[in-house]
């Protein structure tokens, strides 16, 4: 993006954000900061000097030098750490299998429903137990949509409606595993067609899964009340539903609640996100202590999984950390779920100024889920605010953290 030499730095930060369809309430969070602190910012009423804020700017900014920020100028700081693009390399066959989808029947005969969502369920657990989740399930994907798609053209009747829930799933697990790589109009249209799957089968479970998943896009393009919105119908939709109804269907209402105390929690609404967490803990005391839901893996672990990452998003480093004191991660069966705790509790530490220990913990999360932090961006903020400012001591395993998330350090 050209930006003029006469724009102040504020300026250029509201210009590049804009340009990202970003709120200020998302960038400032991304900063440690309110949203009140970036309007100051923004207008000029504030001026930035803090050399560690500009680089927490530019790295949620994904711009390459701090110069962007500044507009360079004799004595301004030059080298951002850059976060560098995030891309996979199973992004072309996927975008292809999306992008490309035949308006004809398969010559060959279309998958069983029950064998396809027996492969869509496979892959929902791969998702959450494999380390390398978005390379092993990012390398089935292509195939899962060709084939959920060809069954939906070719069935009719109870087998479609079947494959259509099948195919919802399939859309849902693409949304997960190319979140944060793949470009803006691919993950509109998997979301979209995850919804419009699930509710042209008019299965409750399904839609309000699938507004799950849309509610996820709209949160991290930054429009919470948007999700918010798409949630709450949700909820409204599945509650009739909900006596005498699968556990699963309970398990997706409760992982909207879970959605909408994040969601709230991150626009600073610390009541209301308290009581939706509340919601979603009543469901969890509902079900079987052992329940997990297979896709949302919603169940007890998850709710005081989300308490610790509610806490963090307000900014309450103390409440966030106690929290996380009180559990055992290794109850929770998703890796993905596992790895992204032990980030949010890394934030809660540089909250409170602790790196060593921030530092430490980021080192489990890598351990539990590589590839969960490398494709992370609050992830590759925090490692990248490690490299930059870790203790002397660190400074070594803060590089060597830096480098294995994909972090530029020179």
């Amino acid at each position: 993006m050209d930006l003029s030499d006469e724009l102040s730095t504020g300026e250029r930060i509201r210009v590049l954000r804009e340009s990202r369809g970003m709120t200020r309430a998302t960038l400032a969070n991304l900063c440690g900061r309110g949203p009140d602190w970036l309007k100051k910012i923004e207008t000029g009423e504030r001026e930035l000097r803090s050399h560690n804020l500009l680089l927490h700017l530019g790295a949620a900014l994904q711009v390459s030098d701090l110069s962007v920020l500044t507009g360079g100028g004799e004595g301004g700081p030059a080298q951002l750490v850059s976060l560098g693009r995030m891309n996979h390399p199973a992004m072309p066959e996927i975008w292809a299998a999306v992008m490309n989808r035949s308006l004809t029947t398969a010559v060959t005969g279309p998958a069983e429903p029950a064998v396809l969502q027996g492969r869509v369920d496979q892959t929902w657990r791969l998702w959450h137990t494999s380390d390398r989740n978005r390379t092993e399930v990012g390398a089935l994907l292509p195939g899962l949509i060709r084939d959920g798609e060809a069954a939906v053209r070719a069935l009719d009747g109870e087998q479609r409606r079947a494959a259509l829930v099948a195919l919802s799933d399939v859309y849902r697990l693409t949304g997960q595993a190319t979140a944060y790589v793949a470009p803006a109009e691919l993950a509109w249209v998997v979301a979209d067609r995850a919804l419009s799957a699930a509710q042209d089968a008019d299965q409750p479970a399904a839609i309000a899964a699938a507004a799950w998943n849309m509610g996820n896009i709209l949160r991290e393009t930054s429009y919470p009340e948007e999700a918010l919105r798409i949630v709450a119908e949700a909820g409204d939709l599945l509650r009739p539903h909900l006596d005498g109804a699968p556990d699963d269907w309970r398990g997706v209402y409760g992982a909207l609640q879970l959605h909408a105390a994040v969601t709230v929690a991150r626009e600073g609404r610390e009541g209301e996100a308290w009581r939706y967490w509340d919601k979603g803990d009543q469901v969890a005391k509902s079900l079987p202590a052992s329940y997990v839901h297979p896709s949302t893996v919603f169940g007890r672990a998850n709710v005081d999984f989300h308490a610790v990452s509610v806490a963090t998003d307000l900014r309450k480093a103390q409440k966030a950390l106690g929290l996380a004191d009180d559990l055992d991660p290794d109850v929770m069966p998703s890796r993905e779920r596992r790895a992204r705790l032990w980030v949010e509790v890394a934030r809660g530490h540089l909250q409170r100024g602790d790196r060593t220990a921030a530092l430490h913990v980021m080192q489990m999360a890598h351990q539990i889920g590589a590839e969960t932090v490398t494709y992370t961006p609050s992830a590759r903020v925090v490692a990248a605010d490690l490299w930059r400012s870790a203790p002397r001591a660190m400074r070594k395993d803060a590089g060597r953290l830096a480098e294995a998330v994909g972090v530029a350090t020179v």
